[in-house]
């Protein structure tokens, strides 16, 4: 289950058809201070990248970076990717037809920070990151924000 101010947020967005600046902001600052808080919320914000094609550049360094603190730092045992949290990763970043490149991107920093992971994601991101340019680093990204 979201909050009712993320739901009313995609709701918006999704009415707009944009992911601008301020929106990138406002979910930073107002509907997710603390960061994803849950699998649901973190689905929401990849489902979200996907859905929507006009997005603000701060968008890619908030979405992954969030997505990432959530499943390597927040998510138990820390610093741990199990195989039920690399299968339920790669299916909500690859959503049936494969992964935009800030899903891709969100893999392979899981992988990149993580001090164990499972072989499904490590998998994951090897077929999926050949060929694809590199997104823009998260730092950068964050910056911009």
């Amino acid at each position: 289950m979201i909050k009712s101010c993320l739901e009313d947020f995609v709701n918006r967005v999704m009415v707009d058809g944009r992911i601008a600046h301020a929106d990138v902001r406002h979910l930073q600052r107002d509907i997710m201070p603390d960061g994803v808080e849950s699998a649901d919320e973190a689905d929401v914000l990849i489902a979200l990248d996907r859905a929507v094609s006009d997005k603000d550049v701060a968008w890619n360094g908030f979405m992954i970076q969030a997505v990432v603190d959530f499943v390597v730092w927040t998510s138990r045992p820390t610093g741990r990717i199990d195989r039920q949290t690399a299968e339920w990763l790669t299916t909500s970043l690859s959503a049936g037809t494969g992964p935009t490149d800030a899903a891709v991107a969100v893999a392979f920093e899981v992988v990149r920070e993580s001090e164990l992971c499972d072989e499904v994601l490590v998998g994951f991101v090897m077929h999926w990151a050949r060929g694809r340019a590199p997104i823009d680093t998260v730092e950068a990204n964050l910056l911009a924000a």
